[in-house]
């Protein structure tokens, strides 16, 4: 999740937030290792039985989650978010190209990438109405009802099973059909409204001044800020690096 990155590159007054950057590199590799365990379950079917418990669950979570909030977070860093979402839009095109044609069982449609270019290119005309709201109560209200709304329909993440007369734009939306199948499926509704809860957040830390804590710049973990700076390109090539590994292990299993 490359210097195109599912976020907008962090710069503020002409410095990254170099922890932003380390947070983003250390979910990353959150997310490489629950991928990896996903191959070996699902590809190399090797049992894991916690993998399909709640504990696994609440990390797949918690790393798109993070992904997703950043994302809004950073929106406001970088120029030209129309082609920086679009970037990222289509990456997660090829990936949705890719598994029907090589892995047709494992298909991944409207998954993670293109969840945040949607988000991205859909904030474009909502940050000129909100950039436009002043008091700075308002905007602790908004980020709250936001944030409440996304968790109240969390649970509808995985979309509307029984939704009979879906197609695939209502599956972008979050309405898919019965027989709709997805191995990353990340709709609009909810997701759409953790990514502005996001923006409202780096709306609220930079009114309040929180933005200017030295630390936020500091490069603690260069490893880690390195990955976070490259993610979109390391969230492209993990995945066929991963399944290289796992036909490995299989053949040698």
């Amino acid at each position: 999740m490359n210097e195109a990155s599912t976020s907008p590159i962090i710069q503020q007054k002409a410095k990254r937030f170099l922890l932003l950057d380390a947070l983003r590199g250390f979910t990353m590799l959150s997310m490489i290792l629950y991928h990896f365990l996903w191959d070996l379950v699902y590809i190399a079917q090797i049992p894991v039985p916690w993998y399909h418990g709640t504990g696994a669950y609440i990390w797949q979570q918690s790393i798109c989650q993070t992904f997703i909030i950043l994302s809004g977070f950073c929106w406001s860093f970088g120029r030209q978010p129309l082609k920086r979402g679009l970037i990222v839009f289509w990456s997660g095109g090829l990936i949705t190209l890719v598994t029907m044609l090589l892995m047709p069982e494992n298909l991944v449609l409207f998954g993670v990438l293109t969840l945040i270019g949607s988000c991205m290119i859909l904030m474009i005309p909502l940050d000129h109405i909100l950039k436009n709201i002043k008091p700075t109560p308002i905007f602790v209200a908004l980020f709250a009802t936001v944030l409440i709304l996304f968790i109240v329909l969390h649970p509808a993440s995985n979309g509307y099973p029984e939704y009979a007369k879906g197609n695939l734009l209502t599956a972008y939306l979050g309405f898919p059909a019965k027989e709709f199948y997805s191995t990353d499926y990340f709709p609009l509704l909810p997701w759409f409204l953790l990514f502005v809860a996001g923006y409202l957040l780096h709306k609220l830390c930079l009114r309040l001044g929180w933005l200017e804590i030295p630390v936020l710049k500091k490069n603690l973990f260069p490893p880690l800020t390195f990955l976070g700076r490259h993610s979109l390109l390391i969230y492209m090539l993990h995945q066929p690096i991963l399944y290289g590994i796992t036909m490995l292990i299989i053949l040698f299993k």
